[in-house]
């Protein structure tokens, strides 16, 4: 049997045991785990990982739990402006989108750019103007409505502050999605997805919907899916810098995760993490924060789900 790779986050930031309930606790891992049966049951019929990524995705965009799809954070104006972007390893194409509010699946309609259009990332009405011309679903802005959220969006408002996914000041919670996925084929693809920060205004957009900052997939070297403060994310271009660290200088997958994670990243106060995988199937899930929603599987048999850290 032919080896296949698949891992998945849903978010990084604040995460401790002794503050988790533990109903909670067991609703994420049940979210994450089947996410994760939804990628490998692709793989194992011998799918392709860009397929495996989309999917995965899609079925972390469906659970309120994650910032993104119908968990989507509120913006100030009471919105919801989502991201999200898909990359294949084998040609670097690439498809993403950014500041939809009515689209219940971003990661789909990325895939849609990639596959429909002669461009990578489209935004805000252009965006919904595409999906509609395809047909795609039009969702009613209600779906999106969590307590949770709105909630957060009023703590926001009264604290005056633009926050990453919180619960209260205490806490930093990045609740992006994302996956990473090596098919059979020995190709590479990577996924990830959104509802960006509560209460941000401006039609502020992070590193999720761009290639080479938190999404990025090149079969020369490794797929990755970032999550964490989108803007050092992008200062540092943190995912492609994964991929030139490979290349370039000739680290393996989990040296060049570190150095990123653990070096790059922190030396311009950036939070969070990432989830990769290389050319070979190695997978790395690497953090510099106190947890992050994480599960990864092989064709050996071997499942993990984690949240905190180790």
């Amino acid at each position: 049997m032919k080896k296949y790779s698949l891992a998945l986050h849903g978010g990084a930031g604040t995460i401790l045991k002794n503050q988790m309930n533990p109903d909670l606790e067991e609703q994420y891992k049940k979210a994450l785990n089947e996410a994760l049966k939804c990628g490998l049951d692709i793989l194992d019929k011998g799918g392709s990982a860009l397929h495996a990524v989309e999917e995965v995705v899609v079925t972390l965009e469906d659970c309120p739990l994650f910032n993104a799809g119908k968990g989507s954070v509120f913006t100030h104006e009471g919105h919801h402006e989502m991201d999200a972007a898909i990359m294949c390893g084998t040609d670097l194409n690439a498809g993403a989108v950014c500041l939809v509010r009515r689209i219940k699946n971003p990661v789909r309609l990325a895939k849609l750019v990639m596959d429909s259009s002669p461009h990578v990332l489209l935004a805000g009405p252009g965006a919904e103007a595409f999906a509609r011309s395809h047909g795609m679903e039009w969702i009613d802005e209600k779906y999106f409505f969590t307590e949770q959220r709105f909630n957060q969006l009023q703590n926001a408002l009264e604290e005056n502050k633009i926050s990453l996914d919180h619960d209260h000041s205490s806490e930093r919670k990045f609740g992006t999605v994302g996956a990473v996925a090596f098919d059979t084929q020995g190709q590479l693809a990577a996924a990830t997805s959104t509802g960006g920060m509560t209460n941000k205004r401006w039609g502020r957009i992070g590193d999720s919907p761009i290639p080479g900052a938190g999404t990025y997939a090149n079969n020369e070297s490794c797929a990755v899916s970032c999550t964490g403060t989108g803007e050092l994310f992008m200062r540092s271009v943190a995912a492609f810098q994964v991929h030139a660290l490979m290349k370039y200088a000739g680290l393996n997958l989990f040296e060049a995760c570190y150095k990123v994670v653990h070096e790059i990243l922190p030396s311009i106060e950036g939070d969070g993490g990432l989830i990769a995988i290389d050319n070979k199937g190695e997978i790395c899930l690497d953090f510099n924060t106190e947890g992050m929603y994480r599960a990864f599987g092989n064709s050996d048999g071997t499942i993990g789900i984690e949240i905190y850290q180790r």
